[in-house]
Parts: C-alpha cells; structure tokens; sequence
C-alpha cells in the first residue's frame, strides 16, 4: 500500500507539474488580451474621438515646441534645454500608449504578444520615472537661476546639462529593467485578460499563479526612490526658491522671478496631481470607485498633461511667444 501511495504521489506531482509548465507557456505563448475600459465597451468608439484629438495635439504642440527651440539660437539655454527635454519625453510616453488604445478602440485589435506586453511596459514607466526627473533638473535650474544667479552659467554648462540628462536615463533604465525579470520569473496561468488599454507592471503580474509579493515591494520601492524623492527634492527647492524671492528687493523683481517659476509649477502640479490621485484612488478606493475610472484616469493622464505643456509654456513664456513668431517669420521668407 505504502509503494502504490508513493507512486500515486510521484504521478499527481508530475502531472501537477505538467499542468503548471502548460500553464506557464500560455500565455507566453499566446500573449495578452487589453479589453480597453471594462464597462464601457459599448463608448470605445465614442471615447476614441477625444482621446485621439488630444493625441494629435501632443504630437503637434511638443512637435512645434522642439522645433522652436531649437530652431532658435537665443532659446539654447538650460531652461528651454530641459523644456525640450520634457516635450520630448512627453511625446514617447504618449506614443508607448495611445496608439494601442486607439486601435483597440478602433478596430478591437487587443490582442500583443507577451513579449510585447513587456516591451510596452517598460517605456511607459521608463519614461514615467525619465518625465519626473526631467521635472527634478527643471527645479535645479530654477533654484540655481533664482539663488545663485551669478553662478548660473558657471554651474549649468552644456557639459553638467548632458550629464545630468545621461543620469536621467541611466537611473530611469536602471529602475525599470528589473521588472522584466521579476515578470519573466512568474508562472503564467490560462487567463491571459488584461483589464486596461496598456500593460503595467502589477497588470501583468496579476494573470500569474506565482506569489507575486515581490513585484509589489520592488514597485512600491521603486516609486518611492524614484518618484517619491523627486517630490521631496522638487518640494526642498521651492522652498528655498520662494525664501530667495521673498527676500528681494524691488516688487518687480519679486514678480519676475515669481513669473519664470509659474510655468513650472503649473506643470508639476499637472504631472504629479493625477499621478498621485490615481495612485491613491487606487489603493484606498479601490472598490468604491468603479474600476472604468481608474483606466479612465490612466489614460487621461499620460495625454492631458503632454498635451497642456507647451499651451502653459507657449502662453507663458515670452521668449518661445517671440520664437515662435520668428520660426514663422523664417518660413515665410523661405517660402518666397
């Protein structure tokens, strides 16, 4: 009885086994299906029509936003440097999402490959982490600007500006590439349905039927060391900002200093509010709010604060205002 007991055992482990290998190569090898927004299916077309209008103009306003800069030799300046660094940035992270949701919207095409799912996956928080730090140089370059302005072409050189731009991708990269591992270590079960218009990492995670207890913490830890800090930063040099321009002076040196860090808070304040409030909804609010809302959110986010952007910094700035004029100027006259 104890040798038929041990072979029965042996054989339910080696099926076990068998089922759990099958399981894991499904979707691996079938890939991932994104519903879009789950129950509202019935609106994707509808909702398509907002969504891709306000993709077009990210493309087009950070599109003219670059052009500008760099069109203009006055504008080759760390500010407008980092400007375009932040347009850039924009237009790929709406890009790595957008023109999936659309043509799932579209033409119900849902269906990506695993590796694919992965692939989207880390641009779009690789460029998360690469947004927020560009939001971090940008503080930098005020606080240098505002409290040590006789130092500011000394400290912010083309050489600090490019290593500082190289750390930003070195660290976003180096944030987000052990999540592909952590997601390749997983063992897959049949479900391979995504609930959402793009793969995120915890989406992922979530059709596997390993523990995924780690994939939790490295996030958590990774938006912390990330994104978290760069709050505090970005917060730290506000605060000494505001101290520096409260101090000054004249009244209109206090309002022009006050104007040249308006443009940036409106952006911080657009990049980090829907960010966080997502987050939170997320975690705290999770089966009070209906689950078409956090997609919904999600979406919004990585379009309307690309798509703002350059309104607030066009229509801010008088120096892009002037820029501008002058880039049409010099197409007219090349038109003649």
């Amino acid at each position: 009885m104890a040798q038929v007991w041990t072979l029965q055992k042996i054989m339910a482990l080696f099926s076990a086994n068998s089922i759990a290998a099958v399981n894991s190569s499904d979707t691996r090898m079938t890939g991932c299906l994104l519903t879009g927004i789950p129950g509202l299916e019935h609106l994707h077309i509808w909702l398509s029509i907002p969504f891709c209008t306000m993709y077009i103009t990210v493309l087009a306003g950070n599109g003219i936003l670059i052009c500008i800069i760099l069109s203009q030799p006055n504008l080759h300046e760390p500010m407008y440097i980092f400007l375009s660094m932040l347009a850039g940035t924009d237009v790929l992270l709406s890009t790595s999402t957008m023109p999936k949701a659309l043509a799932n919207f579209w033409l119900g095409s849902s269906h990506i490959s695993f590796n694919g799912c992965l692939t989207q996956m880390f641009f779009i928080h690789f460029l998360f982490v690469a947004d927020s730090a560009v939001l971090l140089a940008m503080a930098f370059d005020r606080y240098v600007a505002i409290c040590s302005p006789l130092h500011y072409a000394a400290i912010l050189t083309t050489k600090v500006i490019g290593k500082i731009a190289a750390a930003t991708l070195t660290r976003s990269f180096f944030i987000m590439f052990p999540s592909i591992f952590l997601l390749k270590r997983l063992h897959y079960c049949r479900i391979n349905i995504i609930a959402h218009t793009f793969c995120e990492h915890m989406g992922i995670a979530h059709l596997s039927c390993s523990d995924i207890s780690i994939n939790v913490w490295y996030g958590l830890t990774a938006a912390l060391l990330s994104t978290g800090l760069d709050i505090i930063l970005i917060a730290v040099s506000y605060i000494h900002i505001l101290r520096a321009v409260f101090h000054l002076p004249s009244r209109d040196a206090r309002s022009k200093a006050l104007s040249t860090c308006g443009s940036h808070i409106c952006v911080i304040l657009l990049f980090y509010i829907p960010a966080l409030f997502s987050v939170f909804a997320y975690r705290f609010g999770g089966r009070r709010i209906p689950r078409y809302v956090h997609i919904l959110l999600a979406n919004l986010y990585v379009v309307i604060p690309p798509m703002l952007n350059p309104m607030i910094y066009g229509g801010r700035t008088k120096q892009i205002l002037e820029g501008a004029k002058q880039m049409i100027s010099n197409l007219a006259k090349e038109s003649k």
